[in-house]
């Protein structure tokens, strides 16, 4: 979750595995590749782009990569 935090840049916001990262408040297409790109690097995972649109919390970031 640290990583995720750090490349969106929310260090001084509280965040917790149930917050709908949609609803960031600088949460944009260049955070969605962003994210994509940290999970990649730190767990060697492509998530497709449609299943990326199905996950809403960080929780479903999370669920996902333990499941694969």
């Amino acid at each position: 979750m640290d990583n995720f935090i750090e490349v969106l840049e929310i260090e001084d916001q509280e965040v917790k595995q149930e917050d709908k990262f949609r609803d960031f408040e600088d949460w944009d297409s260049l955070s969605i590749l962003a994210v994509l790109a940290m999970i990649n690097e730190e767990y060697n995972l492509v998530i497709p782009r449609k299943d990326f649109e199905k996950l809403n919390t960080i929780k479903d970031i999370i669920n996902f990569i333990d499941n694969k």
